[in-house]
């Protein structure tokens, strides 16, 4: 079956994040939003056929996991990767940012130190800071266009950490771990007793020909030594219907993590939730074949755009995800000039660099997950912006 990822969806009237936070965030709605990391493509049909079929029943009750969904995230996770998960490692969180607020609260105390690797995904930052822990940063080395882990740093900042937050693949980098560094930071976390959360919800969206290693796969080492976070929504472009899951291999931090998660019944999902995951991961394969291809293109597109109109903004081409991070600091401007230049006169909305940390400024992170007609649109206005700028 051919997909269509190039019909414009008008999402108005949906209470779309993307949209309706426009003024509020901006001043402004006349924007093209291309900051909130969903797609604008439609949702894979078989997910809303799922529901639909759910819906034929009228009566919305308390719904439990099926055994069909288990299987359906063990058969994702063995044939996409070659893990091995089986049904006690599962456990459901309703998204990977409440999961892993669940699993700081789990594992650690108020007080205790929290490792991350700025640039990298806000929440990272603010939910360490909101429970109380301490924050504490590895930030990135942009090497050759791309990141690359400070291992050295990463050694002396890790001693007295009780978790080290791992985004893999990295957002807004785009970056696919190498082997190298996933098993240092294994061996490293284990030697310091530093549990690590791997957030792997860009997995799905890893682009051919890199292949995603989940942390657990590195070694034994790491296998019992992580909380590592999955899930369909943004491969299958579903977040509103908040279905994650954490798997735990090690049984003594599984049966922690489920005490926690018991004592409020914060893993209970609703009645779209199982079904949506099961659809995604059994009918999957060949619609995310076609997204990612779509997506390729637009990165493509957008570097050779770039390069050619504003060559002063740089695509550090993404090698997972439709997150693209733009390196803007040729144009000479403060962080707070450049998200002028992107609001007022280009009209865009993107997603401000510092808001990935101190090691952001300069930089934007731009969403090309959207038909290309919209992103030509954009890169037009960005082009106009740019000469009117210099």
């Amino acid at each position: 079956m051919t997909y269509d990822f190039d019909k414009v969806i008008d999402r108005k009237g949906t209470s779309a994040i993307k949209l309706d936070w426009l003024q509020d965030m901006w001043g402004r709605t006349d924007l093209i939003p291309l900051w909130v990391a969903d797609m604008d493509f439609a949702t894979a049909p078989f997910i809303t056929q799922a529901i639909r079929q759910r819906l034929d029943n009228p009566v919305l009750g308390y719904t439990d996991k099926p055994d069909s969904y288990y299987r359906a995230i063990s058969n994702w996770a063995k044939q996409r990767y070659g893990l091995e998960v089986k049904k006690k490692h599962i456990n459901f969180v309703s998204g990977i940012v409440p999961g892993i607020g669940m699993a700081l609260n789990a594992f650690t105390e108020v007080g205790d130190k929290i490792l991350i690797q700025p640039p990298v995904y806000g929440p990272f930052t603010w939910l360490t800071k909101r429970n109380g822990r301490t924050l504490v940063t590895n930030p990135l080395k942009l090497v050759d266009g791309t990141y690359r882990m400070d291992m050295e740093h990463f050694r002396e900042q890790v001693k007295g950490c009780k978790v080290f937050i791992l985004c893999n693949p990295h957002n807004p980098g785009g970056i696919v771990w190498t082997e190298e560094e996933l098993q240092q930071v294994a061996e490293i976390c284990y030697e310091e007793g530093v549990l690590v959360f791997s957030d792997e919800i860009h997995a799905d969206l890893t682009l051919p020909p890199r292949k995603h290693r989940p942390f657990a796969m590195i070694s034994e080492k790491a296998k019992m030594n992580c909380v590592t976070f999955m899930s369909p929504s943004k491969a299958f472009n579903m977040p509103g219907l908040t279905a994650s899951h954490a798997l735990i291999f090690n049984p003594d931090l599984r049966v922690k993590f489920r005490k926690f998660m018991d004592a409020c019944e914060l893993d209970l999902g609703h009645v779209f939730a199982f079904l949506a995951v099961e659809a995604a991961y059994s009918h999957g394969t060949e619609w995310l074949e076609q997204c990612l291809a779509y997506i390729q293109g637009n990165i493509d597109y957008v570097d050779a755009f770039l390069k050619e109109h504003t060559p002063k903004i740089k695509a550090i081409r993404p090698q997972a995800s439709y997150l693209v991070w733009l390196d803007c600091r040729e144009m000479g401007l403060s962080q707070e000039a450049l998200n002028d230049f992107f609001v007022d006169k280009a009209h865009l909305a993107l997603n401000d660099g510092a808001s990935f940390g101190a090691e952001g400024e300069g930089f934007m992170r731009l969403n090309v997950a959207s038909p290309r007609s919209v992103l030509e649109q954009a890169m037009n206005q960005l082009a106009d912006a740019y000469a009117q700028w210099q």
